[in-house]
């Protein structure tokens, strides 16, 4: 069921204006963490939306430009690795939960996060689990922020060609830690993390 049709029974305020949240990018070993918020227009509605995880990679580019050409409002913000390694990834995927939030031309009344936590911001927030193939506005944001961290990725493949940014997108594949082993830590790797923390010290030992 979507948000759709059960915001009413749920929030019983019919002059919400209601943004969905969403985060990609927790998981990888390198490259930033992204997150989204959109609020969708009623007027016009994009069909198709679902957790991002599960639409091809060709489907999610042509959802994201959908959703930013109707959307009432849309914003795309991130956290850097320097923030991930110094705040941990919950407090970083929360604070760029926020940014996005924030950057939105039109204020939110009520967020809705996908998640069991929401990050600490004004306005009011509700978390839902699984709420990326639940909720069309937390559908839309875990579409542009999968989309833009991908995007970031083939950036960072461009700087870095030696990891295979452009396969693997960051992940712990056996392919990015063969050449994580091969070419050492870069400096977008995410240095909290234990396959790269691991490394840096077998090379401080050496």
């Amino acid at each position: 069921m979507k948000h759709d049709e059960i915001s009413l029974s749920l929030f019983n305020n019919a002059d919400d204006i209601i943004c969905g949240v969403d985060e990609a990018g927790r998981g990888p070993l390198a490259g930033a963490v992204y997150a989204a918020a959109v609020i969708l227009d009623p007027a016009r509605p994009v069909s198709g939306l679902r957790d991002s995880k599960k639409l091809s990679e060709a489907r999610r580019d042509v959802l994201a430009e959908e959703i930013k050409s109707n959307a009432l409002a849309w914003a795309v913000a991130f956290c850097t690795e320097a923030e991930i390694d110094e705040l941990n990834i919950l407090h970083a995927s929360m604070l760029a939960m926020r940014r996005a939030v924030e950057r939105l031309h039109i204020v939110p009344t009520l967020a809705l996060i996908d998640g069991n936590r929401c990050p600490v911001m004004p306005i009011r927030s509700e978390a839902i689990v699984k709420g990326d193939d639940k909720v069309s506005a937390i559908s839309a944001a875990s579409i542009l922020a999968k989309t833009a961290r991908d995007a970031s990725l083939m950036s960072l493949h461009q700087q870095y060609p030696m990891y295979g940014f452009d396969q693997h997108k960051g992940y712990p594949t056996a392919m990015h830690l063969e050449r994580l082993r091969l070419h050492g830590v870069s400096p977008v790797h995410r240095r909290s993390y234990a396959p790269v923390r691991n490394l840096l010290g077998q090379e401080t030992k050496a």
